[in-house]
């Protein structure tokens, strides 16, 4: 597991904890996470857990949840993993690839990210589903580059 995230020079009195919290304040405030019933949280340098609930809204023609779904919280799981060692700028998903493993239909699930590698300008993470049962119903792994879009001018990033 990595050890902290560096800070920027301009990073003032917001420390680590305050980088977690502004960074899971972010998640709540983008409008597509109104679509979802999920909740972001940041424990740790590298690490991030969504809770969300799968229901009928969220299924294909066959009764289970959409790929979509998959796609959406194995993608956001490891963006914060990688994005929570980064203070100074928003990163961006380059890449990313998925495994379905088994279907789900509803029901609580946890996406869990951690961060794999990378620490200047390209970051490598990884994320998996789990079920109720605790079963791992999906896997993937992505690629995150930083952008040019500071954290602090973000509207939803609050401290």
């Amino acid at each position: 597991m990595p050890g902290t995230a560096t800070l920027p020079e301009n990073a003032g009195d917001i420390g680590q904890s305050g980088h977690f919290r502004a960074l899971e304040s972010l998640y709540a405030s983008a409008p597509v996470n109104a679509l979802f019933r999920s909740r972001l949280e940041v424990p740790g340098p590298g690490e991030a857990r969504i809770s969300f609930e799968v229901g009928e809204e969220h299924h294909h023609a066959a009764g289970a949840a959409h790929g979509t779904l998959y796609f959406k919280m194995l993608d956001d799981a490891a963006f914060y993993a990688a994005n929570s060692l980064v203070t100074d700028r928003f990163l961006l998903t380059t890449g990313f690839n998925l495994f379905f493993t088994k279907p789900v239909r509803e029901g609580p699930v946890v996406a869990e990210g951690k961060w794999i590698s990378g620490k200047r300008r390209v970051y490598v993470a990884e994320a998996r589903l789990v079920d109720a049962e605790g079963e791992e119903i999906g896997r993937g792994t992505g690629t995150f580059m930083r952008s040019n879009i500071p954290l602090g001018g973000l509207p939803g990033y609050r401290t």
